[in-house]
């Protein structure tokens, strides 16, 4: 069985408005030093007897189809044995 992290974040072009407030309630705390955050996804994966590079063809197509809205989106992966 293979598990695959998949990370979806928001493209850098688009205005991330969780991540400005999660940014100016930190700040409010107290935590001068934060400059910038970003909220993203993380899905975790786990498949049943794939070849690894099977594996990693079908997450991609997972993302591109469902997980991730390429418009607005990126997304990464990692296959874990």
């Amino acid at each position: 069985m293979l598990k695959a992290n998949v990370y979806v974040t928001l493209r850098k072009s688009i205005l991330d408005p969780q991540g400005v407030a999660v940014k100016n309630a930190l700040k409010s705390l107290g935590h001068s030093e934060i400059q910038s955050v970003r909220i993203g996804k993380f899905i975790e994966l786990e498949l049943d007897e794939v070849a690894e590079n099977e594996a990693e063809a079908k997450v991609k197509e997972y993302c591109q189809k469902l997980l991730a809205n390429e418009v607005m989106e990126d997304f990464k992966f990692e296959i874990i044995k």
